[in-house]
């Protein structure tokens, strides 16, 4: 079932988007605050997101460039907000659609199906061709079948491990930022925890670098992030 993530502070007007929702085969996660938002929305991974722009602990637009940031989740607002200047900074925050209070129980689930068929478009429009193997010099990565050799032998990698390499791999040749690194593989709240890269980076260079010290394909680009070069 397509998962929905609803942040508002109204009981009354969250039982009733559940009722609904959940009668048209949605799986509904509940969030009063931005805090509580900002979690489930981290772990729980929702297809979509409802919400209000009033909320107690922060300005609903706050919310959805905090969630920009390193989620592309479709967000559908849904606030008793109507003037055009609240509607323009929703969506330049980053909202897909804004819907104004009392609305239609009806139109809400319309709503949300061509927001999220909108951002799958998307997705399949930017997706890069696919690269299933990656060999260099010294290791062949498998990234379908997770898996690292080297010689004759299978590196063994953590699951964090694996992550973030795979990460780099995909983006070959391109920085990928040490925020954007441990938004991906530790969440968004972790993304200033800089000492986690360096230690798996430091792991990951022993495991697949002839020389650790001075690394060939696993390079830092100091201050900023790390870069894969095949």
């Amino acid at each position: 079932m397509p998962r929905v993530l609803v942040v508002e502070d109204d009981a009354q007007l969250v039982r009733a988007l559940k009722i609904n929702l959940e009668a048209r085969t949605y799986e509904v996660e509940e969030a009063s605050d931005a805090g509580s938002a900002l979690q489930l929305a981290a772990t729980r991974k929702p297809d979509v997101i409802v919400l209000d722009l009033g909320l107690p602990d922060m300005d609903g637009v706050e919310l959805i460039k905090a969630i920009r940031g390193w989620s592309r989740v479709p967000i559908l607002v849904l606030s008793a907000r109507h003037l055009s200047e609240d509607k323009v900074r929703a969506l330049d925050a980053g909202a897909d659609d804004y819907v104004t209070k009392p609305f239609s129980m009806d139109e809400l689930p319309a709503r949300l199906r061509a927001a999220t068929r909108r951002r799958q478009a998307a997705a399949e429009a930017e997706a890069p061709t696919t690269v299933t193997t990656v060999t260099t010099d010294g290791f062949t990565i498998d990234l379908v079948a997770k898996k690292v050799q080297r010689g004759t032998g299978t590196v063994r990698l953590t699951p964090t491990e694996w992550h973030l390499l795979e990460i780099l791999v995909r983006n070959s040749g391109h920085l990928v930022s040490q925020r954007a690194l441990l938004r991906e593989v530790w969440g968004p709240t972790y993304q200033e925890n800089s000492n986690y890269l360096r230690v798996y980076m430091a792991q990951l260079r022993r495991e697949l670098e002839a020389d650790s010290g001075h690394p060939r394909y696993l390079i830092t680009e100091a201050g900023m992030g790390y870069r894969f070069e095949p």
